[in-house]
């Protein structure tokens, strides 16, 4: 919609060793220039659960209905919004190898695309991508907290 907010936003998680303490980060960068940094993390997770908290995580804090251009560096999470979520709900949240890991989160993910416009888009990880980069630093840094 025309009337929508406009925000970019880059994603990044961490887990090390995997599963183990896990981070993830955000970086939101609203139309008037402002940037927003996000961070968190668990004793206990996994990559993929890290992608996707970081996703879901910017996109709560976003309170309006906004249109958003979300750049991840994971594939898990790019293609299974984009390509695999519509046959893991026509089958009842499984997939060809059982039910869905994170389904918990995905359905999280469902919710929150509702309210917002959004293109996915993947950016190859560690190439120099400034935004990107950002993201995997505050992912990393709220990692160290739950390591021990």
């Amino acid at each position: 919609m025309a009337n929508q907010a406009k925000v970019t936003i880059y994603t990044d998680g961490s887990c090390e060793p995997n599963p183990g303490p896990g981070g993830w980060g955000a970086i939101l960068l609203t139309a008037d220039k402002q940037e927003i940094q996000l961070s968190g993390g668990e004793a206990q997770t996994t990559n993929n659960r890290m992608e996707l908290t970081a996703a879901i995580e910017a996109l709560k804090s976003i309170v309006k209905p906004s249109d958003i251009l979300l750049f991840t560096d994971s594939q898990y999470l790019q293609k299974g919004i984009t390509e695999w979520l519509p046959n893991w709900i026509r089958k009842n949240w499984r997939g060809s190898s059982g039910p869905v890991a994170n389904q918990d989160l995905w359905k999280e993910l469902v919710k929150l695309k509702e309210i917002h416009t959004i293109k996915w888009q993947w950016t190859r990880a560690h190439v120099g991508t400034h935004y990107n980069e950002k993201a995997d630093k505050l992912a990393s840094k709220a990692m160290q907290k739950y390591k021990k």
